[in-house]
């Protein structure tokens, strides 16, 4: 059996792969980081099976759809052949928004289920943590007047986001996990009981309503 440091070293890689294949539009690759049957993935805009984010991605990829993910401080929680792993990460994406050119920087944390299959782990759940986010004009000089209303639709930690997804015909959903809150605290239970043996990665990755 692969020692803990070893596993932790893979585990660190699996997450850096989905980065740097996802970003890189590299699909092939991009399927071998998720578990075979039952990899989900959950984001602001997207909730369900991984074989349907890696083609709903693919497409925005193809019709120029900027997301870009960069990856920081790691951590991974092991027992036996199951982990949580956490990983500090930005998402950024570039759009227009009522005709004006903007980045929106998110910063939070990926939080993934994972477990041991023959050929190595594999990222059963993905849910990210999302903790504060800003928007700013490509050009510093450009003039853009949000709708307040919208803006407010969201959380604090991806309002942003979601209202630059919205613009951008995107369907956003709402009361995903943030820095505190009931959200973030029930992702934390289930964490802790996919590492103590459930044979689920919780129930809430399941409600794909916005």
């Amino acid at each position: 059996m692969p020692t803990d440091r070893e596993d932790r070293q893979d585990l660190r890689e699996l997450v850096e792969n989905w980065a740097l294949w996802r970003d890189a539009g590299d699909w092939d690759r991009f399927a071998t980081v998720w578990h075979p049957t039952d990899g989900w993935m959950s984001a602001t805009w997207f909730q369900g099976p991984a074989p349907e984010f890696i083609a709903a991605s693919r497409a925005g990829f193809e019709r120029g759809v900027e997301i870009l993910h960069f990856l920081g401080g790691h951590t991974a929680d092991v027992a036996e052949d199951r982990a949580i792993c956490q990983t500090r990460m930005t998402i950024n994406q570039r759009a227009l928004v009522d005709g004006v050119l903007v980045d929106v920087v998110c910063t939070g944390r990926f939080y993934d289920f994972c477990s041991r299959e023959p050929d190595g782990w594999k990222i059963v759940r993905r849910q990210p943590i999302y903790e504060k986010d800003r928007l700013d004009p490509v050009d510093p000089a450009a003039r853009l007047e949000l709708d307040a209303e919208l803006l407010a639709r969201f959380p604090t930690g991806y309002r942003h986001l979601g209202y630059l997804q919205t613009k951008a015909g995107m369907t956003v959903k709402t009361g995903l996990p943030g820095l505190t809150g009931a959200a973030v605290e029930r992702l934390y239970e289930e964490g802790a009981k996919w590492l103590a043996g459930s044979p689920t990665p919780g129930s809430s990755h399941l409600e794909v309503a916005s």
